[in-house]
């Protein structure tokens, strides 16, 4: 991929809000936060077209809770087309930590993260997506 360069006229105020945010996600330059700031807008774009996308279901839970665990993998299984793996991690005694890696269409992506982080005892969910091309 080849660096193509332009100029950009911005007001001053928009200025110093892109240099806020370059200081504030340590980018080295103004370049690195524009292409960051074009990806994740063509990454949304995708997710809303319903394109192929690929990410994580990022699930806290408490293991304990009466048959989550087997709920989350039949659910798991009834999207075995989407699910590429599930890596599980103990953070306490009973909290446990579940990354779901996920490839397909982002509608389905987004319906099977929602039947998962709406299982009763899950304490916390989120689906991060991003481009797959």
């Amino acid at each position: 991929m080849s660096v193509v360069r332009f100029g950009v006229s911005l007001e001053k105020e928009l200025l110093e809000a892109l240099d806020e945010y370059v200081a504030d996600n340590q980018f080295t330059n103004r370049s690195q936060a524009i292409r960051h700031m074009v990806n994740d807008h063509i990454v949304t774009s995708k997710w809303q077209c319903n394109n192929l996308v690929a990410g994580s279901i990022t699930l806290i839970y408490n293991h304990s809770k009466r048959e989550l665990v087997s709920h989350l993998t039949d659910i798991q299984h009834h999207f075995h087309e989407v699910v590429l793996s599930a890596h599980h991690f103990h953070l306490e005694a009973d909290m446990c930590m579940e990354i779901i890696a996920v490839r397909g269409q982002a509608k389905t992506l987004t319906h099977l993260a929602d039947k998962l982080i709406a299982l009763k005892g899950i304490r916390h969910g989120k689906l991060t997506m991003s481009r797959a091309d």
